[in-house]
């Protein structure tokens, strides 16, 4: 017996005759009619006992009523899922960053998104925050973000915003009144940094290593609250994004541009290339975008 059949007799068990059943199944009379002998047929046995213009259901009948109605409801639950998940509304995203100050914004970004997609899980994978690229590669990750595009064939780098680094000195510090301070200015002071290794931090990377300088002194601490702490103390220097800046920002702080064109950061997300991505992914992607462009304008 086919589905067609099943909904058929749910139909007319249902809905009490045969003429509003016609209407729920979108069928003419001599269709219906057709397909219900077309059933009793392959059963060998009515389904319906014909009394005063009435169908009821006969045994057989009934015992493929309690089929149908069982399975054609695991049958639209189904079809429901498969359909959210080929649209891409229900699954998971798990991400990282190479930066624990990148996560600032995730709040915002994750109200938002699962206001659109509340089937959708955001997991933040925090023990791959200094190797997001290599969790990505191992599946460990679903995408990443980064500001360290590396040649890696099977993996695709998509532009995601472009931050200033700007570095962060107590109001007595003597970068004070100046607009700006160049590379060679960093090896005579005490510069805070979240994490090792040097080769994952952006002003290492790019402005330091190249030149061979190093700080007089390098303290490594995660959290930047207590950095900034470090900072209104006249204890070091920190270099932040500018939007990662804007929540401890005051009197006691000053902001000093890198160079006097500045120190912009490139950010990515980095994912397979090769992977099916489902349209949630995308939405991220933009909401991020979105939160990113709020607060540096904040």
């Amino acid at each position: 017996m086919e589905i067609r059949h099943l909904r058929l007799i749910k139909a007319i068990v249902e809905e009490g005759s045969i003429t509003r059943a016609m209407g729920v199944l979108h069928l003419s009379q001599s269709a219906l009619s057709y397909q219900l002998k077309e059933a009793e047929l392959q059963v060998g046995t009515p389904l319906f006992y014909r009394r005063n213009k009435k169908l009821i259901l006969t045994p057989v009948g009934r015992k493929l009523y309690a089929t149908a109605d069982s399975v054609l409801r695991e049958l639209d639950i189904a079809n429901a899922e498969v359909k959210k998940m080929v649209n891409g509304e229900v699954g998971a995203i798990r991400i990282s960053t190479e930066c624990y100050t990148s996560y600032h914004w995730l709040p915002a970004v994750l109200k938002k998104f699962k206001g659109e997609f509340p089937n959708v899980e955001i997991e933040i994978v925090f023990e791959a925050t200094h190797k997001p690229i290599e969790k990505l590669i191992d599946g460990t990750l679903d995408i990443a973000i980064t500001s360290n595009p590396e040649q890696i064939e099977t993996i695709e780098f998509i532009s995601l915003f472009t931050d200033e680094m700007l570095a962060v000195v107590s109001n007595k510090h003597p970068w004070c009144d100046r607009t700006f301070v160049t590379a060679e200015d960093f090896q005579d002071i005490s510069l805070i940094i979240h994490s090792l290794p040097l080769d994952t931090v952006s002003i290492f990377r790019t402005q330091l290593n190249p030149k061979g300088i190093s700080p007089k002194k390098l303290i490594v601490l995660p959290l930047t609250e207590a950095s900034i702490e470090l900072v209104k103390a006249d204890m070091g220097v920190i270099v932040l994004a500018n939007w990662a800046l804007q929540p401890y920002i005051n009197d006691d702080i000053k902001a000093i541009r890198i160079s006097a064109e500045g120190f912009f950061r490139q950010q990515y997300i980095a994912r397979i290339r090769a992977r099916e991505y489902p349209v949630y992914f995308d939405y991220f992607i933009k909401f991020l975008r979105e939160e990113i462009k709020l607060e540096n304008l904040k």
